[in-house]
């Protein structure tokens, strides 16, 4: 077999991680490898469905299959999460920035908000200011 070096598409990624069962299956092989059979029976759709999902986690690269005696055992491959994971820390840094800033904000906000009752309290009212009896 010759070495080839794989690309991995983030968009292929990005296409498999939008089903929440393919994200179940690839949390079921976070613990490490499963049968097919396995996989299947852990989630309440049919076996065909499952296979097409598995399949669709194999051509983006997210799992690998192997044949072991008459089983097809899948496992996790974690490479091309590290694609989306560069992609998202963009906006992880984005989001990091702006959340930072808007706490700033809130807390200076209430700081002011906090300030201003105690100086109107120091202030006389204008009921105070009539004529006394």
């Amino acid at each position: 077999m010759r070495h080839r070096s794989v690309t991995y598409s983030p968009e292929a990624a990005f296409q498999a991680l939008a089903d929440p069962t393919r994200r179940a299956v690839l949390d079921l092989l976070r613990r490490g490898s499963q049968p097919a059979g396995v996989i299947a029976g852990a989630f309440p759709v049919s076996r065909p469905a499952i296979s097409k999902h598995l399949r669709l986690l194999r051509r983006a690269h997210l799992v690998h299959e192997h044949r072991s005696g008459r089983n097809r055992v899948y496992e996790l491959n974690p490479e091309p999460l590290r694609a989306v994971d560069s992609w998202i820390s963009q906006y992880r840094a984005f989001w990091s920035s702006n959340l930072a800033n808007l706490k700033a904000f809130v807390e200076a906000e209430h700081a002011r908000e906090s300030a201003q009752p105690q100086a109107q309290a120091n202030i006389p009212s204008k009921r105070s200011k009539g004529k006394q009896i």
